[in-house]
């Protein structure tokens, strides 16, 4: 595989009530996401459509062990996606409110990078 890299996007996903990482995970890959146009890459190199793109992922969140990959791959609306989640991100304290959902008065921010890279063997340069 050639593979080559086109598009790095961040973003920041912040979970302020429930402390679920899967959630705060999801904001900010929706955040890098939202963030990206492909015009010009798509004017560039003729591809098959979107799912030839590959995604890389790194999510960075207090206790990763707790993300759902499934949930956090769902995010993506194309490509072949390969998700890494790793301990990082941010906990801070917040308010404690059972009515909303809360188990701690924790708020969890977790940070994403995706990578939009395609293999060059399977698609075609130029117009």
């Amino acid at each position: 595989m050639k593979k080559k890299r086109y598009i790095i996007e961040m973003g920041t996903g912040i979970e302020q009530h429930g402390q679920e990482m899967t959630k705060a995970a999801v904001k900010a890959v929706k955040e890098a996401m939202s963030g990206v146009c492909l015009v010009g890459l798509t004017e560039m190199v003729k591809t098959s459509g979107p799912n030839d793109m590959l995604l890389d992922v790194l999510v960075a969140c207090p206790r990763p062990e707790e993300v759902n990959i499934e949930e956090l791959g769902k995010a993506l609306p194309f490509g072949q996606k390969e998700i890494k989640v790793v301990a990082g991100g941010m906990s801070v304290k917040g308010h404690f409110h059972p009515g909303m959902g809360d188990k701690s008065d924790e708020i969890i921010i977790a940070n994403a990078a995706v990578t939009v890279s395609l293999d060059l063997d399977k698609v075609k340069l130029g117009n």
